[in-house]
């Protein structure tokens, strides 16, 4: 089809061959209507029935909608048609016939529930809403590696069947690999840790992770879209600054390059993009300002995690993207070091939506001793992660990072209820398929 013109380019004067799908028939009598739907939008094809060939006519309305077909004809301007251009046809072919019993109504008249969208979603994403979504995620993403190549960033692959998992614990999605057990990996944590001990020093990755959470929510997913950031000789607060530029350039790319999308999601309105320099609240700024909402039954002390409901709380205070620094060594990851001057304190943050977590980082322990030490204080057998550990004899630089939920920023720039929204197939719980 080297000579098909998309919908959108349709030129009046023009003999044009466009290809698509049935989006709707109207038959008003002597006179009907096909509106054929490409990935550019949708074009009005007029029959007048007296004056065409019989079998073109027939061809033409007697199609199911969201069936395949190519129109040739001439492009006439008609400022009634919705894009004030329409084709009349000399030929019509039907590709591909769709079952008259679609499982769901890719035009949007009728609503369809989350499950059955999610078994079709080849058919719900013919929906200029749900396509817009991962048209903006797919500009996420394009912004992203534009960002951390601006950072002086290289992007790497890292290994997703592991002998050990990054964090230990029931996440893990345990495989057998060749008669030995090996797991999904939940994060890339210590390979892009490795790396910055190479000749790279800085580097970001893109990928999928796999956590067996027992969490059932509207934000948790077992499969996930990591967005990963390390680098060498910058300390937590140089990686926040990393952060920050990414995510604000996330927004940036979607505000300049999507605006026909936004609009198709109701948003072309409201949509801005964070300002920079975000607030950076201490771990115990946060639970502060969380119990002086007195959104919570029960008053938050030193240790305890933030619940959702304080999550929010926090958010709703704050009203912006925000750091929570200095977070209790106790409950952050083993790879994390301490504050200089006080091992209480970890220097972990994370990085908040008004609405939930996105990021989670900080300044990675890159003294072998104090690592391995760590290890054994969280319950891990560092003998099982040597090809880690070892490394760190040989000369690791100070460094820090972070890792981004792809999905999550999504959903949040775009206000989704579900995250599955924000995943073409999600893998969940239940959702093994499709």
């Amino acid at each position: 089809m080297e000579s098909r013109t998309h919908a959108a380019d349709a030129t009046p004067g023009d003999t044009v061959t466009v290809a698509g799908w049935v989006h709707e028939i109207r038959d008003l009598g002597g006179i009907a209507f096909l509106i054929v739907r490409d990935s550019s939008g949708k074009i009005q094809v007029k029959f007048e029935k007296d004056e065409m060939d019989d079998d073109l006519v027939e061809t033409g309305l007697d199609v199911q909608r969201e069936s395949v077909v190519t129109v040739t004809g001439a492009v006439e301007e008609e400022e009634r048609a919705p894009t004030g251009v329409e084709i009349v046809p000399d030929e019509i072919e039907v590709l591909s016939a769709a079952d008259p019993e679609l499982p769901l109504d890719p035009s949007g008249k009728v609503d369809a529930e989350l499950p059955t969208r999610l078994d079709n979603r080849t058919l719900d994403l013919r929906k200029e809403e749900v396509k817009a979504i991962f048209e903006i995620r797919a500009e996420i993403l394009r912004s992203v590696r534009e960002a951390f190549r601006s950072l002086g960033c290289t992007e790497i692959n890292t290994p997703k069947i592991v002998a050990t998992g990054t964090e230990g614990g029931t996440e893990l999605f345990p495989i057998t690999y060749f008669g030995r057990e090996a797991f999904m990996n939940q994060s890339p944590q210590l390979f892009k840790q490795l790396m910055v001990g190479s000749g790279l020093e800085r580097v970001f990755e893109i990928g999928p992770i796999f956590r067996a959470e027992e969490h059932n929510t509207p934000r948790h997913l077992n499969e996930a879209t990591s967005i990963d950031f390390e680098s060498a000789f910058i300390d937590e607060s140089g990686a926040m600054d990393a952060c920050e530029e990414v995510v604000v350039s996330a927004y940036e790319g979607v505000a300049e390059n999507c605006q026909e999308e936004l609009e198709a999601l109701g948003l072309a309105e409201e949509f801005t993009v964070p300002e920079r320099d975000f607030p950076r609240l201490t771990y115990q700024e946060a639970i502060e300002r969380i119990n002086a909402t007195g959104e919570l039954d029960e008053q938050l002390v030193w240790g305890d995690d933030l619940p959702t409901e304080g999550e929010r709380a926090l958010g709703d205070d704050v009203g912006q993207h925000y750091f929570i620094t200095e977070w209790p060594s106790e409950i952050k990851p083993f790879y994390i070091k301490d504050n200089e001057d006080d091992d209480e304190l970890s220097t972990g943050f994370d990085m908040m939506h008004p609405s939930m977590e996105l990021v989670s980082g900080g300044q990675r322990e890159h003294r072998y001793d104090h690592l391995v030490e760590g290890f054994e204080q969280q319950g891990l057998d560092p003998e099982q992660f040597d090809y880690y550990t070892k490394m760190f004899k040989y000369g690791m630089p100070p460094h820090a990072g972070w890792g981004l939920g792809g999905e999550r920023l999504v959903m949040t720039m775009l206000g989704l209820d579900n995250i599955r929204e924000a995943v073409l197939f999600p893998r969940d719980r239940q959702r093994l398929s499709p």
